[in-house]
């Protein structure tokens, strides 16, 4: 008789030479260190509860997306402290010096938030206001050639946008995955979705138990980024048109870039609640929602080796509860 599957709340994320897990009460980042040592990082999540208004659908998507993104940027740090740096290390600038005295520990915090922010703009100018721009662009070459009134449709708008967002995400996550460094971290996150479906399938986390199990998970964070494409391409859709003599080419580039930015939070919670009903689903319609995050999985996944393997579960070992009613999704 098969197993049960114990659909699991505990997610993680590859970091530089080794994974990072959260589950419902810990948070662990092991790091394959240079010495082939194992090193984990044990943290407790804390008791500290959001209020009723934050676990509502929609907006607890976006308090996750955020609290993932903090926790994620601390998992990258303290990966990168173990890499073996051959060079002599630089001596420290004036600048440096003064910030260490003025801000002393304050500084990493203040590091975290200032990385997250620019990966945060560099995501909205690439895939929101880029795409808007390069549409905005083709009406003016289409309205010059005497086909403004194609350039002016809304079906215009919404098709050539969504294309072109798409374009650049695949074309982005393709270059990316090309990338030796990335490579490994890829690796490491297929050992983390390995990891997680060979928990999830009940079988003793074991690197041969592991091995067997897929790369691909319906819960990925991969997922999650196709879903706010795609979610984001339908819901601009349905947005009315700014044009017409009220606006000129400026003012209409503006408010489109703006009520995107708007609603961004919104996008974001709808990705959630999908992945969320996808994740433990078995629904034939919901599955195939999730194909095409699966698909791409196969540019951010790579098999992993034993040794990564191993990394992804001690990792995971840390933070699994005690009842294993805690963790269910």
């Amino acid at each position: 008789m098969a197993k049960e599957q114990h659909i699991t709340s505990i997610g993680g994320q590859a970091v530089i030479e080794g994974v990072m897990m959260r589950g419902p009460f810990k948070t662990a980042v092991a790091v394959r260190k240079a010495d082939k040592e194992i090193e984990c990082k044990i943290d407790e999540n804390g008791t500290k509860k959001h209020n009723a208004f934050f676990r509502l659908p929609i907006i607890r998507g976006c308090v996750n997306f955020i609290e993932s993104l903090v926790i994620g940027m601390k998992a990258l740090m303290f990966s990168a402290g173990f890499m073996d740096i051959e060079d002599e290390e630089p001596s420290e600038s004036k600048f440096e010096k003064w910030l260490e005295d003025k801000l002393g520990d304050k500084i990493k915090d203040i590091v975290i938030y200032v990385s997250i922010a620019l990966s945060l703009f560099l995501s909205i100018g690439l895939f929101i206001l880029l795409p808007t721009a390069i549409t905005q662009g083709l009406q003016w070459i289409l309205s010059k050639i005497g086909l403004d009134a194609i350039a002016q449709t809304g079906t215009f708008i919404s098709i050539s946008e969504g294309i072109v967002k798409m374009a650049i995400f695949l074309t982005y996550m393709y270059l990316v995955s090309k990338m030796e460094d990335i490579r490994r971290v890829f690796e490491y996150h297929g050992a983390e979705h390995k990891t997680i479906a060979c928990y999830e399938a009940g079988d003793e986390l074991t690197v041969e138990n592991v091995r067997k199990y897929t790369r691909f998970h319906p819960r990925c964070g991969t997922s999650f980024l196709l879903f706010v494409m795609i979610i984001s391409i339908i819901l601009y859709a349905c947005l009315p048109k700014f044009g017409g003599e009220a606006y000129n080419a400026v003012q209409r580039l503006l408010l489109r870039m703006g009520t995107r930015l708007l609603l961004l939070p919104v996008v974001a919670g709808i990705s959630y609640e999908i992945i969320k009903l996808a994740g433990r689903s078995k629904n034939g319609c919901v599955r195939l929602l999730t194909k095409p995050g699966l698909w791409l999985q196969r540019l951010t996944t790579r098999e992993p080796d034993d040794s990564q393997i191993e990394v992804a579960i001690k990792s995971i070992e840390a933070v699994i509860p005690e009842d294993k009613e805690a963790d269910k999704w």
